[in-house]
């Protein structure tokens, strides 16, 4: 290695090592800050606490790396040109593209590493993570509630709409759905506007005390004929105790690692295999669904009992005109159930179809998502470089607002990408690699304009033939006001 080529690589380094500690300390202060409410003041020990951000910090690596390597190719080859050492460089016949060659073959390596760690990395870091918190949630009850949406608690599922209080234990708004081992449904349901979650360490049982609510119950007569007139119950309570054995809380193993079910925690090869799996299964799905759809019909039904005849009559108005009023009306009520029952069960398969397609494009942006990682590294650092070299600006300033705003633009583009190709509107391949590929060109132009000793952008043809047309029209002036 030439000595340029050792220079070069040196202040890279010691920059991008600097900012890549940097912004990976911030992304984890913003994980502390995401997950604050629901790791402190739960009585979890610091080691439980370190562990948990260990395995999210892993995830955070494709958000840091590639910003890294555009900021510190921006703020090196700034440097270098604003202390002159390009013109240096030049002067003895060094281009850029030689300038670069070095830290290319460390890019290449970086983008290498970058592709293993997305591969085995993250994946695992992923399965981990997921665990602990989902083990965290069963040991500690209260972080298993979710504001706004139904948790499932035991015997009960839950609602509430806002938690409070030092450790989450009041609760406002509660709707509760108690489940019964003999029925299935939602048949009794308690509303109440406040509750409080009451216990302690030396008890297997949590208390919920409702106050100030409802009670409705649908009860099941073992008579069926009362089952039609369906029976309710209904209920007033000042306040209303509910105890949920916490034995299976508690007995919690914080290493179990049962919970496998998302496509962040697979490789490339698992992905390919699910989404094998997925397609395959989804085609069949289409394909008994079609096959229903025409059974309903009664199509296939019609040559069984109807045979053709050699003339036809025909019928001027409605066919129903041939039966009397009960068939007739007998015929259109079961020609409407028929329909409704059709565009139910459509709309049911459509839903199901839906949900099945966008757990597909999951999996499909998941698996192209780790090939983009490593290529964006690579076309990230081939525009930062000659950006750093054209606007010749080093330091934390003017290089951090540049490398910021064009890595947000890379970023939004990829997340409003990824987020139309879920629900179907765009392919996930080109999902996946829509912000790479656009930054693909700007990082060809910039190179050239940095090549060619040019600014950022061309204005020169703009500029030009406005002047001329201004020129020209002094002269005819002067020579207007002189005739």
């Amino acid at each position: 290695m030439k000595i340029l080529d050792r220079y070069i690589l040196t202040s890279y380094l010691k920059t991008f090592f600097s900012v890549f500690i940097i912004l990976m300390f911030i992304f984890v202060l913003q994980t502390i800050w995401l997950y604050i409410g629901e790791l402190a003041g739960k009585d979890l020990d610091v080691e439980i606490i370190l562990k948990f951000l260990l395995y999210f910090s892993p995830n955070l690596v494709p958000l840091v790396l590639p910003l890294s390597i555009l900021l510190t190719s921006i703020m090196v080859f700034g440097s270098f040109a604003e202390n002159y050492e390009f013109a240096a460089m030049k002067s003895s016949g060094i281009s850029l593209q030689r300038a670069m060659r070095g830290l290319t073959f460390f890019i290449l390596l970086v983008s290498a590493t970058a592709f293993f760690f997305a591969n085995n990395v993250i994946p695992e870091a992923e399965f981990k993570s997921i665990n602990l918190r989902k083990n965290i949630a069963q040991l500690k009850p209260a972080m298993a509630i979710t504001e706004g949406v139904f948790n499932d608690l035991g015997n009960i599922n839950i609602k509430v709409e806002e938690k409070y209080g030092d450790n989450d234990q009041y609760l406002k708004n509660v709707i509760i759905h108690t489940k019964k081992n003999n029925r299935s449904g939602n048949f009794t349901v308690i509303k109440a506007n406040e509750g409080e979650l009451v216990g302690s360490t030396e008890s297997e049982v949590l208390s919920l005390i409702l106050t100030d609510g409802n009670y409705y119950d649908e009860p099941q007569p073992s008579d069926l004929s009362k089952r039609k007139n369906k029976p309710f119950a209904k209920s007033y309570f000042e306040e209303y105790v509910i105890n949920m054995d916490l034995s299976n809380f508690n007995n919690v193993d914080l290493e179990d690692e049962t919970y496998n079910n998302t496509q962040g925690m697979l490789k490339i090869s698992e992905l390919n295999k699910s989404i094998d799996s997925f397609s395959t299964g989804y085609n069949k799905k289409i394909k008994s669904f079609s096959k229903n759809m025409y059974s309903r019909t009664g199509v296939k039904n019609i040559s069984i009992n109807l045979k053709p005849a050699d003339s036809v009559t025909v019928i001027e108005n409605s066919i129903l005109e041939e039966y009397d009023n009960n068939q007739a009306l007998q015929i259109v009520n079961l020609a409407l159930s028929n329909v409704n029952s059709s565009i139910s069960h459509l709309s049911m398969k459509r839903s199901e179809f839906k949900s099945s397609t966008k757990q597909l494009n999951k999996y499909e942006i998941a698996l192209h998502e780790k090939y983009v990682f490593a290529v964006a590294c690579i076309i990230l650092f081939f525009v930062g470089a000659p950006l750093g070299a054209i606007i010749r600006k080093g330091g934390m300033g003017l290089p951090m607002v540049v490398a910021i705003l064009m890595f947000l633009t890379y970023h939004f583009i990829g997340i409003f990408a990824k987020n139309s190709a879920e629900d179907g509107s765009i392919s996930p391949f080109i999902a996946a690699w829509l912000s790479t590929l656009i930054m693909l060109p700007l990082g060809i132009y910039l190179t050239y304009r940095a090549t060619t000793d040019q600014g950022l952008f061309a204005f020169d043809g703009i500029i030009e033939p406005i002047k001329k047309g201004l020129k020209k029209a002094r002269l005819i002036r002067r020579k207007t006001e002189t005739e």
